[in-house]
Order: C-alpha cells, then sequence, then structure tokens
C-alpha cells in the first residue's frame, strides 16, 4: 500500500510540474482556442495513470506499458464522426504514463470530442501480460473527475491503476468475456 501512495504522490507531484492538459465536463473541445466556446477552457487535455503487473500477492511497477485512450467524435451538429484514438507515452520505471491531445493534432476543428475512456492497451514483457479489468483497465475508464491546475489552465484527468497478470493467473480470473 506504500508503494502505492508513493507512487501516487510522485505522480502528482510529476504532474505539477508538466505543463499538460484540459477538456470540458462533458465534451472535450479541442477547436480554435480563440472561438467563444473555448475561452473558458485551455487548449490540450492529459490523462494520467500507473500500470502494475500483479503477480499472486505482488503488486509491482510495470515499466513500458503503454494505454490508450479513446475519444467519440461529434461534429458542429452534434453528429457522431469519426473517434479519436491515440497511446500514451510507455509508463516509466513506477508505472507512471501520461497521455495528452493537442488541438493541433486534430484535423478537423470543428470537431468535439466526448466520452473519453482510458484502455490497457500494451505489456512490454510477457511474463505478466494479460490485461484484467480491474478499475476497468479492459471496457473503458471514463474520463471523469479532474484535477485544474489554474496557474497553467490545466485539467488533469487520472485513471487507473490498471494490472496485468501472467498468463497462468489469468486462467483463475472467470470468463466473463473478456
Amino acid at each position: 500500500m506504500k508503494m502505492v501512495l508513493d507512487n501516487f504522490l510522485f505522480s502528482a507531484i510529476f504532474m505539477l510540474l508538466l505543463s499538460i492538459v484540459s477538456a470540458s465536463d462533458a465534451e472535450y473541445n479541442l477547436k480554435n482556442p480563440n472561438s467563444e466556446k473555448e475561452r473558458l477552457l485551455s487548449t490540450m487535455i492529459g490523462i494520467q495513470g500507473i500500470v502494475y503487473c500483479k503477480s499472486r500477492s505482488k503488486v509491482t511497477p510495470l515499466q513500458g506499458a503503454v494505454a490508450r485512450i479513446t475519444c467519440e467524435g461529434v461534429n458542429e451538429y452534434g453528429y457522431e464522426t469519426e473517434s479519436l484514438s491515440i497511446l500514451s507515452c510507455a509508463t516509466d520505471e513506477k508505472g507512471y504514463f501520461i497521455a495528452t491531445i493537442s488541438p493541433y493534432e486534430v484535423k478537423d476543428q470543428n470537431r468535439r470530442f466526448r466520452n473519453c475512456k482510458a484502455f490497457l492497451e500494451l505489456s512490454p514483457t510477457e511474463d505478466c501480460d494479460v490485461p484484467t479489468d480491474d478499475n476497468k483497465g479492459i471496457s473503458g475508464a471514463p474520463l471523469a473527475s479532474f484535477q485544474r491546475l489554474h496557474d497553467k489552465n490545466i485539467k488533469l484527468f487520472t485513471v487507473g491503476p490498471f494490472f496485468f497478470v501472467p498468463e497462468q493467473e489469468a486462467k483463475s480470473i472467470p470468463d466473463d468475456g473478456y
């Protein structure tokens, strides 16, 4: 438990030093920052989390793991459009990852994003490579709560922690479609 708290504190301090992220409560508007609706929002969103390997009763940070962030796209008229999917940077030695979405990465500036979710995507090791749905690592953890960093005009979303398990331990997990 102390390791989890230490990792969380490290992540929180690390994120205060970074200038990243923003989003609205229901939709993630990545339009031109000069538009009237956008004035109240910052221009980027970011998602942070931690990925662990859970083997028997031992939980260790998983360096090199990758998370995926997927958002539904909506055009200016409210109709569904192409969704957006990005990958996080590989986790560090403490299992920490960050993913950011910049409005400059979005081709169609009239598109808005909603219902963003974070998923486990990739484990760097075959020894612990089966994702679990703990904290919705498979079904998708919704980006719901965020921390405002007012001095940087940032909203920081946190998900997880997520867990991979070894294949032999995954066989003991009930088969519910994942």
